[in-house]
């Protein structure tokens, strides 16, 4: 056999200054493996974190022992290969040191045939204390560098902030949604891989130029010779068969070969066209004896960052297959504090969450990691876009010749792997930096450049540079050209003056708009602040009661106990959400009341902000919330909890996020009414518009022929608040929207007068009833009054195929429910169990 992998098991850990060897996974991390053995309470638990920061303080030790065959023995080249060590490690095998390991984002492989033996082979990894090290460094650097989000505090390290010396997930140094625990451990698989004569270790399939005629590409197989090679290089795609003959010497060489393919299966992103995969295999031959073999899927598509000087300023928006995309969707950050927890199943349902949820684009965010590849396998798959951050966040770095090549092998390593991924539009080097620092403008910023001398600032930013506006714009043109970069999210451009550096208004690059939230400006503000591609927002709200109850008691059931408090990690969170419910919404009777409350209220806010942007195309096109996911169970941006379960955001989002809406712009006592399409074709409607009161009684009623254009938003009906109400209350009144196409009810849409505080709602009774013949997935239900918000909560998990709606009297509702079961596909339609059915008056005083 030419090639061989054989993965190492059977590994046990200790504490350095401990003589016990425990049982450890691998992938694993120490935390994860004191807690399978009972070394420590459940770290998501209560107020557990704190009780946990001695772990990164200490050492830790893992090791197996393993035979070798005579025929793995025998290959020509014997290598240890480690996918991922987190972060700081010495590898010793059979007594010798054959490796230092600093970063977490590199894999890391040692030629070891002259070491190993048959029997009893040692292999040792020692992995010191990643706050230990950091703390060295900031010793011998001499001053401190910004790192917002480093929750040293927790850590008991005081102000010292070392997460930025260490090419490590950023966030397991505390962030704003998530906790503070600093891992170290064996995160990806470990394996011994022989080969012999030659191997192919990368194909890349760079895509010059895709039109729907013909795709003409240059495959870059990289091969690596043990001795020398004379053979054939091969090259299949479907129909495609290309080789040539190749005579190698020993050493890493780059082998280019021409390819075409006439009329090319395009890819799409999602609610566009197929996803279709191209699989290209490469093959090195020699007479008709096979020696090495690489395939990679990829899509075949035109992909670019479109940014031209416009009336308005200049463009920014994603071009696919030349066609102008809005990208709907949300930020994307790790799916578990303890990264080895994360499997292909949990990436899947994320990803199906999105594509359910009508996204076409997530946004990797610069202080997590460079997913696995499952997670870009199936964006690739379902069609999400993705906006990759380099992991860089919040923080200032330094600029030492070590660390700058530090991260040049980890950029070039991880471009190298993602980059056949049709699914990667954009490469960003850092989130948040550039407007953070603030160079050019002595008014803006975070303040962090006034906290130096005018020569060390210069430093810093001159590090800064080194980083984002040289080593990594290079390894990107150098190893996946054409792959549009841009050097910090948010940004107007790269220009070197004040003009540089993002603000709500820009009219230029893409906008963090924060005003409202963290400024405490009214949810109205989102129709007000939008940029040419809105890339964060967001609104906070708690996960449900049934998540809550995970890591709380009865007890702590309060929005300022010690356990919320804990669970919370905006300091001012709770506060906050209770401050906004106190504008817009009637009191919660109790804490879980609060609770449904706060989802609603965080639903709204993002609803306001998604179809604001959306109305706004083409001068604005994209819409990224803050945020997809949770890395713990915690009050958080999230719309998808810790445990998958969707938040009302997530049903609002999958509603805004339609390929065709209706959307209101309620602002100035009128009602301004807009259809947005993001379809291919042009239609023809009619808009249905009835004033009703709660009861259903249809009080006025306007129709409207529409023509819809194809990938437009219009102004399509505008009236004032009293000329629709013609002297009825706004406090007992609503519009019921409705779009017809072919006489197919396409979209609906309710909108109030007034805020949902001042709303004097009824006490309905609703019904639901199981459809026949759907074995209990479908339910149909109607109400004598209105009911506002209505949550369905199962007995299983799953998702319904809306929740949190409106019910209208006289206008029954059909749901569906959808079990989430990770070992198939999403979306399958099953029995929820036990359904209970309540309205926003179940929860208020």
């Amino acid at each position: 056999m030419t090639e061989t992998n054989v993965a190492l098991q059977d590994w046990t850990f200790k504490a350095s200054d401990s003589q016990e060897w425990l049982p450890a996974q691998v992938p694993g991390c120490v935390h994860t493996d004191l807690l399978n053995n009972q070394q420590i309470p459940a770290p998501f638990y209560g107020t557990n974190e704190r009780e946990l920061q001695w772990i990164d303080k200490k050492d830790w030790q893992y090791r197996t022992t393993f035979a070798v065959s005579e025929d793995l023995l025998a290959h020509d080249r014997v290598e240890l290969f480690f996918a991922g060590l987190d972060t700081y490690a010495d590898v010793y095998l059979n007594g010798h040191k054959i490796l230092a390991a600093d970063n977490m984002f590199r894999s890391w492989r040692v030629d070891i045939k002259s070491l190993l033996k048959k029997e009893d082979n040692a292999l040792n990894v020692y992995f010191y204390s990643p706050i230990h090290k950091g703390l060295v460094k900031l010793a011998q650097q001499g001053y401190d560098l910004p790192a917002t989000n480093d929750v040293s505090e927790i850590g008991g390290i005081g102000d010292r902030k070392v997460s930025v010396f260490s090419r490590k997930a950023p966030y397991h140094f505390g962030w704003d949604w998530g906790p503070r625990f600093v891992t170290s451990g064996i995160w990806k698989p470990v394996s011994i891989q022989g080969w012999n004569e030659a191997r192919i270790t990368d194909l890349y399939i760079k895509q010059d130029d895709v039109t729907p005629t013909e795709a003409l590409m240059t495959a870059l197989v990289e091969v690596e010779v043990a001795d020398r090679f004379e053979g054939m290089l091969q090259l299949r795609a479907e129909a495609l068969f290309i080789e040539k003959q190749v005579a190698l010497e020993q050493g890493s060489h780059v082998l280019e070969m021409k390819v075409a393919i006439n009329k090319p299966k395009l890819w799409w992103s999602n609610g566009l066209g197929e996803q279709h995969l191209y699989t290209f295999t490469a093959e090195c031959r020699k007479g008709n004896r096979h020696v090495s073999s690489r395939s990679v899927k990829t899509g075949l598509r035109s992909l670019k960052l479109v940014r031209m000087p416009d009336d308005s300023g200049s463009s920014f928006y994603f071009e696919l297959n030349g066609r102008p995309v809005f990208a709907k969707g949300a930020n994307h950050i790790p799916n578990d504090s303890f990264l080895s927890e994360v499997t292909r199943e949990r990436y899947k349902y994320e990803i199906l969450s999105a594509v359910a949820a009508n996204m076409n684009m997530l946004r990797v965010w610069g202080g997590g990691i460079y997913e696995a590849d499952a997670f870009y396998e199936l964006c690739d798959e379902y069609g999400i876009l993705i906006w990759q951050d380099f992991m860089f966040a919040c923080s200032m770095y330094p600029g030492d010749t070590a660390f700058l090549e530090n991260i040049r092998l980890e950029a070039e390593e991880n471009i190298k792997r993602l980059r056949n991924h049709p699914s990667i539009a954009l490469w960003c080097g850092n989130n948040e930096m550039d407007t953070a620092w603030s160079q050019y403008d002595e008014k803006a910023g975070w303040g962090w450049k006034e906290q130096y001398e005018p020569e060390l600032r210069e430093k810093i930013w001159q590090d800064y540079e080194a980083i984002f506006h040289r080593l990594l714009p290079e390894t990107i043109e150098r190893l996946a050209p054409g792959v549009d970069y841009w050097p910090s999210s948010p940004l107007q451009a790269l220009t070197n003056n004040k003009e540089q550096h993002a603000t709500n208004d820009s009219s230029h690059g893409d906008i963090h708009y924060w005003g409202v939230w963290h400024n405490v400006e009214p949810f109205e503000n989102y129709n007000v602040q939008i940029g040419r591609f809105m890339s964060e927002y967001g609104f906070q709200s708690f996960p449900e009661e049934r998540t809550v109850r995970t890591y709380a008691e009865e007890a702590d059931m309060a929005l300022e106990s010690e356990v919320m408090l804990q669970h919370q990690k905006n300091g001012a969170g709770n506060r906050l959400i209770k401050e906004y419910m106190e504008q817009y919404f009637p009191e919660a009777k109790d804490f879980p009341s609060f609770l449904y409350m706060s989802q609603v209220q965080q639903a709204e806010a993002i609803k306001m902000a998604i179809e604001a942007h959306r109305r706004r195309m083409p001068y604005t096109m994209g819409s990224l919330y803050w945020q997809m996911n949770d890395c713990w169970p915690v009050a958080s941006w999230s719309s998808m909890d810790y445990y998958g379960r969707w938040k009302a955001l997530q049903y609002y989002a999958k509603n805004s996020f339609k390929e065709v809406i209706l959307s209101v712009d309620g602002r100035e006592e009128r009602v301004d009414l807009y259809i947005v399409s993001d379809a291919w074709e042009d239609e023809a409607g009619q808009v249905i518009i009835k004033l009703l009161d709660f009861n259903g009684n249809v009080l006025d009623e306007w129709h409207e022929a529409v023509s819809i254009p194809a990938n437009t938003s219009q102004k399509i009906w505008s009236r004032v608040n009293g000329d629709i109400l013609g002297g009825h209350s706004a406090q007992e009144t609503l519009l019921s929207i409705v779009l017809e196409t072919n006489r197919r009810r396409v979209e609906s849409k309710e909108h109030y007068f007034v805020p949902t505080k001042q709303l004097n709602l009824p006490h309905p009774t609703i019904s639901l009833e199981p459809i026949k013949g759907t074995d209990g997935t479908q339910y149909r239900l109607a109400t004598d009054g209105l009911a506002k918000q209505v949550w369905l909560s199962s007995e299983y998990d799953g998702v319904f195929s809306d929740n949190f709606f409106d019910l209208l009297p006289g206008i029954p509702k059909v749901v569906s429910f959808y079990q989430h079961e990770p070992s198939e596909e999403f979306l399958v339609p099953k029995t929820p169990g036990e359904i209970i059915v309540r309205s926003m008056t179940d929860f208020i005083l």
